[in-house]
Parts: structure tokens; sequence; C-alpha cells
């Protein structure tokens, strides 16, 4: 085919069309599905896009907040800050400015500006000189509306009720549960009581510190003191120990019993005690404790302490009655025991096998698969506490029990295979369980006793020599030996005749026990001594009493008007037979009076005593104050070391005491 000149133009702007509508055909099915793409994206933008409110809104609080415009009812409120939604009921906005509050502070501060404004610009002007035929201005009840919502999220004036309650509860709960200043600080605790009341701002550790809790122990020592002025006979127990962080404190506990007949325990002072431990510098501390609350000393019964050569010197030097804490005698007993060599290897495996699981998850793991396999109780190994001799026959019970489980698991390695205890061991754990398991059962009745006094030591020590401690058939011989060693180190110690003299004494005055553990050539010579001190109670104190009674009588008494007889008046007045005691002597009559208290029945052995005077208190009025005086007297320290941290258990007056002494 021949081509002219002519054509040859028409022929190349054909072809160049040609290709380009083909490379447009080509190009254009891409080109479609990013545009569709594209759209697609933008409706998925527009419908998560954040709408103004619809309709007319009163609250500024709409111009951080919206609707999805995907959400055609308006139902969920959304932040158009962080997008999150906002639950809100029936139009009310007070959950808005609370979630502007607690995430945008700076939005939070700009609408209370804004509604501050609004509220001043919505406020009618006066008029000076309102013209006569204007009708009667209409009141807007949206101000009072809008002042209620504002007064709703301002903050609570320092001096308000409410601020002062809040801050006085915070204050009462770092003094009673021991908790440290910076728990104000911690962002878990402030938004706890953001959410409790967002209206109170709680302050920062330094007012608690340096004013909140100085001012509750002022109020706290007034209080105390008002109620020891009342007090006329008391006893008290002492105790130096050391904080988790080695600090040395000196406790003091005073004990009395107050007109209602109740036992009072008030913790006095936990104070920092760094300077030497010494016998003169305890007891001139102890003094000074006494004398700063107004405790005179020759009022105090007796002080109860450990055996401690520094406080017992203290108390010495002081001229003071000293009882011995029973739980550190106890204690001091079973020591005793620990020095058989066989009773000290076999508590040093218990601990190795203790130790060996403690630090092994693995080996926990392998403990709670040994105990399904074997059916054994699913307990944990307990560790010893060094200053508690429970804890030590806890730990050999807890071995003997999981004794199967513990031999499969340490089997199973060979580097803690020689741990496994051998036969000799297990004989001797035990003979130690056999022992010591009754003694460990009467001491957590004992400590759970809230009131421990004195006249239980008697009763105790008999029970010890008649049932717990006593040989039986069956023991192995190291069984009679550890029994004989504990209650023979017991017998000694309690063998001073003084001490004996104290303890019957106390039995005396108890109506559950009276002279029933009293040897009965001594019951006369106790009857004797207590008719002694009875009557010169009655001449140093009863007569004074008595003295200012019959003064504030005459001064204030009114004698009554007189009636005029009636017949029947003549008849009432009928001869009665009564025991003369006004021609009695006071020996005699204090003689009387106790041998009808030694006739009466014995109180049931779970009475509180205490209970039991109250009830009987006017039959038997003389012994009732010598009760007063013999039983406040504890035999058991108040747990002061049992908490690591200061006072934490000590009985009695709040904990802000020891709070502030500890930070002062």
């Amino acid at each position: 085919m021949t081509c002219t000149a002519d054509t040859q133009p028409v022929l190349s702007t054909a072809v160049v069309i040609s290709s380009a509508a083909n490379f447009s055909f080509k190009m254009s099915a891409p080109d479609r599905n990013t545009n569709v793409t594209e759209r697609a994206s933008t409706s998925a933008e527009k419908s998560d896009e954040i709408v103004d409110k619809r309709g007319k809104t009163n609250s500024v609080v709409w111009k951080w907040f919206g609707y999805l415009r995907s959400d055609k009812l308006q139902v969920s409120t959304c932040c158009k800050m962080c997008r999150r939604v906002v639950p809100t009921s029936s139009g009310n906005t007070s959950n808005l400015f609370h979630h502007l509050k607690q995430f945008h502070p700076i939005e939070h501060s700009e609408s209370q500006k804004m509604r501050h404004h609004k509220s001043l610009s919505q406020q009618p002007v006066p008029q000076t000189t309102p013209p006569s035929s204007s009708p009667t201005p209409v009141v807007s009840k949206e101000k009072p509306m809008q002042q209620t919502q504002m007064a709703a999220f301002m903050p609570y004036d320092k001096q308000s009720k409410r601020h002062k309650d809040i801050t006085k509860a915070v204050t009462n709960f770092l003094a009673k549960d021991m908790m440290p200043f910076s728990t104000v600080e911690n962002v878990g605790f402030r938004k706890m009581i953001s959410i409790i009341d967002p209206r109170y701002e709680l302050p920062g550790r330094k007012y608690f510190s340096r004013a909140a809790i100085p001012a509750f122990y002022g109020e706290v020592r007034e209080r105390v003191e008002e109620q020891l002025k009342s007090v006329s006979y008391f006893a008290t127990t002492a105790d130096l120990w050391s904080s988790r962080t080695s600090e040395p404190y000196l406790s003091l506990t005073v004990h009395f019993i107050d007109q209602d007949w109740k036992l009072v325990s008030l913790c006095l002072q936990t104070v920092y005690f760094p300077d030497d431990h010494t016998g003169e510098a305890i007891a001139a501390g102890l003094a000074d404790a006494l004398a700063s609350w107004g405790l005179r000393e020759d009022r105090q019964v007796c002080i109860t302490t450990d055996s401690g050569t520094n406080i017992i010197k203290a108390a010495e030097l002081n001229g003071w009655t000293r009882l011995q804490c029973f739980g550190h005698r106890l204690n001091s007993a079973i020591e005793k025991v620990n020095q058989d060599k066989r009773v000290d290897r076999a508590i040093g495996v218990c601990k190795k096998v203790v130790a060996a699981f403690s630090y092994s998850w693995k080996k926990k793991r392998d403990l709670a698969a040994a105990q399904e396999e074997y059916h054994l109780p699913k307990h944990k190994l307990i560790s010893e506490t060094p200053t508690r001799w429970g804890s030590r026959q806890q730990m050999v019970k807890r071995v003997l029990e999981q004794k199967r489980a513990i031999t499969e698991v340490l089997s199973k390695d060979k580097k803690t295979r020689p741990l496994v205890p051998n036969w000799q061991d297990v004989d001797v754990l035990e003979s130690i369980d056999a022992a010591l398991s009754p003694l460990l059962e009467f001491t957590d009745a004992l400590s759970g006793e809230s009131y421990v006094s004195v006249s239980f030591l008697k009763p105790v020590m008999h029970l010890f020599n008649t049932s717990i401690l006593k040989e039986a058939e069956d023991d192995t011989e190291l069984t009679r030996t550890i029994k004989t060693t504990v209650m023979g180190y017991l017998n000694q110690k309690y063998d001073d005749p003084a001490m004996d003299n104290l303890l019957d004494m106390a039995c005396l005055v108890d109506p559950r026990f009276k002279l029933q553990y009293t040897q009965e050539e001594k019951r006369e010579y106790i009857k004797e001594r207590a008719v002694l001190e009875m009557l010169k109670g009655e001449r140093s104190v009863v007569v004074r009493e008595e003295e200012s009674r019959e003064e504030a009588m005459r001064d204030t008494f009114v004698p009554p008007p007189k009636k005029k007889r009636s017949l029947a008046s003549f008849f009432s007045n009928r001869p009665t037979t009564t025991t003369n005691t006004e021609n009695l002597s006071a020996q005699q009559a204090v003689e009387r009076e106790l041998g009808n208290y030694l006739l009466s029945p014995h109180a049931d052995n779970d009475s509180n005593p205490l209970d039991w005077w109250k009830v009987y208190q006017n039959n038997f009025p003389r012994d009732a104050r010598h009760m007063r005086c013999s039983q406040r007297a504890q035999v058991v320290l108040a747990p002061y070391e049992e908490a690591s941290c200061y006072c934490k258990k000590a009985p009695g007056l709040e904990a802000a005491l020891a709070i502030y002494i500890r930070h002062h």
C-alpha cells in the first residue's frame, strides 16, 4: 500500500490518538478503584466525625463535647479532645464537667470562667426609678438553678463543716491504721477521695504531719488525762523492742478498772529510746513517763516486764513491785529444751527443709502436686520466728504433716536429697510434738484472751502440773524429758515465797478461784493478810471518801416538808430481825465480810470476774475495793514487739500518740 505525502501526517496523528486512547483505557481501571477507596474512607471519616449537639444548648460545656455523625439519635456523648464516651442522663452535664476536671484540667478551668461570665451577663440590671406603668418584673428561674449547679462543682471552703469532717476522718485513718503520711499523695488514694466527694480538696502530707496529727494527738491526750484523774490504783506493762528498721523504742501501758468495773488499758507512750539501755536510763525513762501523765508511783500495784536484766534492774531502782511476763517465762522454759543435742539437730533439719522450699518456686509447685497425689492438706510450710516459740512448734507440726510430700520432692533432686529427714529425726520431731502440742493449744487460748489477770497464774500452773505437762504412760523417753525440763523451770521461777503470796492474794479476790489453789496450811495466813490490807485501805482511802461525801451532803441537804401521817402508816413498821454490825469493830466487820464472801458460791470459770464484782459490790464493799487494787496486774505483756511497726497492737490509746512521738 502506498501513501501520499498528504496522507502521512493524518496517519501519524491517528496512531498517536489511538495509542493515547489505549493508554487511557489501561489506566482507567486502577484509577477508578483508587477513587472508590478514597470515597469510602472519606465517608467513614465523616461518620466518625464529632458534630455539635442539635438544638439549643444552655451549658458552655458543649463546646468540648458532641456526638458522632453516625449517632443519628445523639445518644452517646463524646469528648472532642480524647473521643471518650461520657455517659449522661436526661441532659445532665455533671459528668461532662467532671470529665474535663479529671482529664482536661485546662479546659475545665476555661469552662468555669465561661460559666462565671455567662452567669454575670444573665443577671438583670437593677433599675433606680422603675416606671409605675410597667408590669411587675418576672423573677428568672434559671438564675437559682445555675447558681446551684455552680455550687455543686466549686471546692469546699476549708472552714466548712464538710471539709473539716473529711479531713478529720483521713487523719483518723492515718493514725488508727498506722499508715505513712505519703499515703495522702498516692495516686490511687487521691483518686478514691475525688470519686467519693469531687468537691473535697485533699491536703498534702505536710499538713497532716505538721498540723492534723499533732492536733489529733492533743485531743486524745486531753481525753486520756481526764480519764486518768479518777484512777486510784493502777498497774503497768513496759517493754523495750525494735522496729523493722532496727530503731529502739520504749513502750508503757497502764491498766486500771473504771467505775463501771471495766478493765481499761491505755498505751501511754511509745518513745524513741536511742540511749544506752542501762537500768538507770530505763528507770529514769519509766519514772518520767508516769510523772508526765500525773500518775503517782505509790499508786502503782506492780509493773509487768520481760526477763531482761536491764529492765529488772530499772524496776528495782525505782522500788516497784515487778511481775514476770508469763509468756516470756514460758518461752525461756522451752528454750531449755533446745539444749538437748537430739532436739537441736532435728530442729536444724526442719529449718533447712523449710528454707529449701521457701526460695524455690519449682519446689513449691512440686510440693502442691505431691500433696494432691497423697491426698494431703494443701498447706504451706511454716518458717520459725526466733522470738516466738509457738512458731517453732508450728513448723515441726507442719513438717510432720507433710512428711510424705516433702520426701517425694526432695528425693528427686540430688542437691536436696541429703535434706530428707531420716527416721531418727522423725522420731525426735514426733516426741517434741507430743510434748509441746498441748502447750501450744493452751497458749493460743491464753493469748486470745483480751485480759489475763494475775489471778490466772496459780490455776495455770496447777493445770500444767496435773494435766498438760504431766507424764503419761505412753510417752517416749524424750517426751518425758521435755515435760520435766519445762515444768521444772517454771516451778523454780514461781517458787519465791513473796511471789507465791502475791498469787494467793490475787486468787482470793477472784470469785472463780478464791482459796481453791492455795495450800491448806497457808489459807489462814492469806485470810489474815487480806484482812490487814483491807483495814489499811479502809483507813487510808475509804474514810476520806466517806467524809467528803458527808460534807457534800450536809452542804446540799434540804429537809423534806413534814407530812401528816395516815392511819396505815402506823401498821407499816413491823419489827425485823437484822444483824447489827454497828457494834462490831472495824476488824470484826472486815472478817465477817470476808467470811461471807468465801462462803458465797464460786463464779463460773468462763465468766468475767469484773462482771461478778459489778453485781455483788454492794454485798462485799471492802472486798470489792481490794479487788480493784489487786486485779489490775497482767501476767502477759501487751504484745508490743509482735508488731514490727511501732505500737501496732498495743491496746488502748489511739495510735496518734505513737505516730506523733515517732515522727517528732
